[in-house]
């Protein structure tokens, strides 16, 4: 190695990892300190090149970070979870309070102390905690920031008129402190690229199509005018992370184009965040606008995290909530991720307890699939298929999307070319889709990609599906077709999971809570299984821009399929 060159270790195109006997040179180059214990406790995510730098902040610049505390009992988390799932368990169904969950995996006080005084000892005493006292999220100067994490930089990026302060290069903490930390929110992770529901024209000219509206989706799932909510006691709610913003006068307007024939609300009962000005967003006035319009007449919440300062990130600020919040709505729906590649496992399996926090509290957590169907990940002359986070945890409801086989009736469904699907590389295959998917891989093998493109015992996704094709929203006040998307199949199916909650809960049964321990045993039963069509895969000369395909039962493409609603509540409504 030549003298002052690294050895650094490229993973990926985003990320690097420095050994720590090459963090100590790293620096004592650049920071003039020599450091004899440090520790790097995860991997540098490279800023994506869309990010133009702007300049390093001022040192007196005040930053907002957040520290992730390591939790105990998380594999007690983890069993406790799947026993209030399982429809078999004699658990199943008695969740946890907030206040339970916290004392569970509250983490010890020697965690705390070592954590709280390396703060103090850098002079940070303005943090605000959680109900589970698993975060902090604390307030200093970016000089402060970059002493109590060596190796930091902190400069300004700019993307299409939004600002963001991150770390241009990586850091470290001592190592007595790293074993109390999963990681610290706010250096390196960037919001995704806004990926604004698409907008695709029908692929046949023979006419006109009219589109997908809550009366299409009624009459295609069987929803008849009175499967409406009704119980006061459920709510939903949709969380939007890209600076996207619904109006209220577009979902009043929505409602009065197309909820004629079944009772609604036109109103969202609650804003958790700050609405901004300006344009309404695409994406958010459909989620919103279908949410509502499928899962009628109940209560829902928007949640918005645009992020309250430059160095927030703003899904870890929604997670945060979640953990500090004792009444929440039952049903959340969630159209974001990221690749699974661009960022570290410590921050995803954190991500993942978060998740199994809220499962254990009955919450149901659903996921859009992504629009790039199985991906594709560039590596040198080889190429794989790229799964997305979080639609690939083992902890969410991930929706997959479909179209109907005529565009221009209600008729069956084929898959959407552009559903998200495919095998974790991170999270191994839990029991509760063992079965569906080996099933699924020895059905067709003679068809299936290389297996070089997919891990074959990685977290398969997706789990579900609904129609993600030429949907009408109302958006700025104007009546927009052809918005397609598995941001729009996922308030479909939360609305109508929110529909099934209200009849348990007007029945005295819990919560649907983690839905997919279930979801797996009833083994189609209650959904129409979509047997169809292909998704994109990477464009080479092996798989020829073909990922996976459609199959009867389970299958990567559109899960068990889509939802019959009244065969579905009956089957969620036997216990």
């Amino acid at each position: 190695m030549k003298k002052n060159q690294f050895n650094v270790c490229k993973t990926s195109s985003s990320k690097t990892v420095l050994t720590p006997s090459e963090l100590k040179v790293f620096f004592l180059r650049f920071t003039g300190y020599k450091i004899t214990h440090l520790f790097p406790i995860f991997i540098f995510q490279r800023l994506p090149q869309d990010w133009t730098p702007a300049g390093q902040v001022d040192p007196s610049e005040q930053l907002e970070l957040t520290f992730a505390l390591k939790q105990q009992n998380v594999d007690l988390l983890e069993e406790t979870l799947r026993r209030v799932s399982d429809p078999d368990s004699p658990q199943y169904g008695k969740h946890l309070s907030l206040q339970e969950v916290s004392s569970l995996v509250r983490p010890s006080a020697l965690t705390q102390k070592v954590v709280h005084r390396w703060l103090q000892t850098h002079g940070i005493s303005n943090c605000r905690t959680v109900r589970t006292q698993d975060f902090l999220q604390c307030s200093m100067t970016a000089e402060v920031a970059e002493a109590l994490l060596p190796g930091s930089r902190f400069h300004r990026y700019v993307r299409d008129g939004r600002s963001i302060v991150r770390s241009s290069s990586p850091y470290s903490v001592h190592d007595e402190v790293h074993q109390h930390l999963d990681f610290v929110g706010g250096l390196h992770r960037v919001p995704p690229k806004g990926k604004d529901a698409n907008r695709k024209r029908p692929r046949s000219k023979a006419g006109v199509h009219l589109g997908v509206t809550p009366a299409v989706l009624r009459t295609r799932y069987n929803l008849t005018a009175t499967d409406v909510g009704s119980a006061e006691n459920n709510s939903q709610a949709v969380a939007q992370f890209l600076e996207q913003y619904y109006h209220p006068a577009d979902l009043a307007e929505f409602m009065l184009m197309f909820g004629g024939t079944f009772q609604h609300l036109s109103e969202v009962d609650r804003v958790v965040g700050t609405q901004g000005g300006g344009k309404a967003g695409l994406e958010a006035s459909l989620d919103v606008e279908y949410i509502m319009s499928t899962g009628a007449n109940i209560s829902t919440w928007v949640f918005t995290n645009p992020g309250r300062h430059e160095t927030q990130e703003p899904f870890l600020q929604w997670m945060v909530l979640l953990s500090n919040m004792s009444d929440l709505p039952w049903v959340h729906t969630i159209s974001y991720g990221d690749d699974e590649d661009s960022l570290s496992a410590a921050y995803m399996t954190r991500i993942n307890t978060e998740f199994m926090k809220a499962g254990v509290r009955g919450l149901s957590l659903l996921f859009a699939s992504g629009d790039s169907g199985a991906g594709c990940r560039h590596l040198g002359k080889e190429n794989t298929f790229r799964p997305s986070f979080p639609a690939s945890s083992p902890y969410v409801t991930t929706v997959g999307g479909t179209s109907f086989k005529n565009p221009f009736k209600v008729t069956y469904e084929v898959t959407d070319y552009i559903s998200g699907g495919g095998f974790s590389n991170v999270f191994k295959m839990p029991d509760y889709q063992v079965s569906a998917v080996e099933g699924y891989l020895k059905s067709v093998t003679a068809t299936l990609p290389p297996q070089s493109y997919f891990n074959t015992s990685g977290r398969a996704y997706p789990d579900m599906a609904a129609l993600s094709d030429n949907y009408w929203v109302v958006s700025n006040r104007v009546p927009i077709p052809w918005v397609s998307g598995t941001s729009a199949s996922t308030p479909v199916v939360g609305g109508m999971l929110s529909l099934i909650n209200g009849q348990r809960l007007s029945k005295g049964l819990p919560a649907l809570g983690f839905l997919n321990p279930r979801l797996y045993k009833l083994r189609g039963r209650g959904l129409f299984d979509v047997t169809e069509g292909c998704h994109l895969g990477c464009l080479d000369e092996k798989v020829q821009g073909q990922g996976f395909c459609a199959a009867p039962s389970w299958d990567p493409v559109t899960g068990w399929g889509t939802p019959n609603y009244p065969a579905l509540l009956d089957a969620l409504l036997s216990q």
